[in-house]
């Protein structure tokens, strides 16, 4: 379903969809309309905690807005959205009932941009649903369980104990699973290469305090043409480290892959 919300006359229109994915979450969800018929969209897939709701997420929506509609979304377990967080697996249900809702409504070419953890989930996404126009993976691992800044060794303690989910309920609200991945769902870098024939493109901070640059390299090599890596300098980690510079280079990147014209 869906309702329209009333924006202020200097803000894009909204509309707020409710999606189920296949195995029955309930997402929530928001398309925002830029100007004129669209037969092109492009979806925000944010990182652990983040929200369609925040700032960040809403600044690169707008400016992206000349080549598309945009439409954000919270994963499960957050948020608005039903159900508990299995922290970058069973999230891929997220992404495709976005994704083919977009369809449903007209949209013929569709992109997808991740952040950190919705990097990881753009680039499974690709590789195993396929189907998408472009992919762009922003400060996404490479491998799980990866524990080597103390940013991630934190990360780890909060989803792994029960403290630690109960403050991300409580305060940041977002519900995690409480049992490890059985079976655990291949990595990143073991599924980049089937991104192919989908664009790819991977950006990552050179003062990224989550992941090294070590993690987009090995994305980006395992990855197969067509595929480019952007390491930026000085940027730090997902949504909050986009500048509206590189928001707007990245909206130039999708333009040139989305449904010339639109």
């Amino acid at each position: 379903m869906s309702d329209a919300i009333d924006a202020p006359v200097d803000r894009p229109r909204e509309s707020r969809f409710r999606l189920t994915t296949a195995d029955g979450v309930g997402i929530d969800a928001v398309l925002l309309h830029g100007t004129g018929s669209r037969t092109a969209a492009v979806v925000l897939a944010n990182g652990f905690t983040g929200t369609h709701r925040s700032p960040y997420t809403r600044a690169i929506a707008e400016a992206f807005l000349p080549v598309g509609d945009v439409m954000t979304f919270d994963f499960r377990g957050h948020h608005g959205s039903g159900g508990r967080s299995t922290v970058g697996n069973e999230e891929i249900h997220d992404l495709e009932a976005v994704v083919a809702r977009l369809r449903e409504l007209g949209y013929t070419s569709v992109a997808a941009v991740g952040f950190s953890m919705g990097a990881a989930v753009v680039v499974r996404h690709a590789a195993i649903y396929g189907g998408i126009a472009a992919a762009v993976s922003v400060s996404g691992p490479s491998r799980w369980y990866y524990r080597g800044t103390r940013r991630m060794r934190l990360l780890h303690l909060g989803i792994g104990r029960a403290a630690g989910r109960f403050f991300l309920r409580s305060f940041r609200k977002v519900r995690v699973i409480d049992r490890d991945w059985d079976p655990k769902p291949a990595e990143p870098r073991q599924l980049a290469g089937e991104v192919s024939p989908t664009p790819l493109l991977v950006v990552h901070g050179e003062a990224d305090s989550y992941f090294p640059v070590s993690h987009a390299t090995a994305i980006h090599d395992a990855a197969r043409e067509p595929r480019e890596l952007w390491l930026v300098p000085g940027m730090g980690h997902a949504e909050r480290a986009v500048t509206p510079e590189l928001a707007v280079r990245l909206r130039d990147w999708i333009g040139e892959r989305i449904a010339p014209g639109d």
